[in-house]
């Protein structure tokens, strides 16, 4: 194999690297997206749970009703 087909191969191979490099980083980039909106969406619910829990706790503090 001659020098110029050896360099025209590592340069193809170069060129293909490069492609797969730049398409995992578009898949990483947008599964960060993923985990990102995941995250609040986690957060959001977590609140509405301690929200729930808070306002079914503070119903069983009342005290009954007087005609008990």
């Amino acid at each position: 194999m001659t020098l110029e087909a050896r360099v025209t191969e590592l340069e193809s191979r170069v060129a293909f690297q490069d492609d797969t490099i730049q398409a995992l980083n578009d898949v990483l980039v947008e599964q960060q997206r993923v985990v990102e909106r995941l995250q609040l969406q986690m957060a959001a619910l977590l609140k509405r749970y301690e929200e729930m829990v808070g306002q079914y706790q503070s119903s069983e503090e009342e005290a009954p009703p007087p005609h008990y």
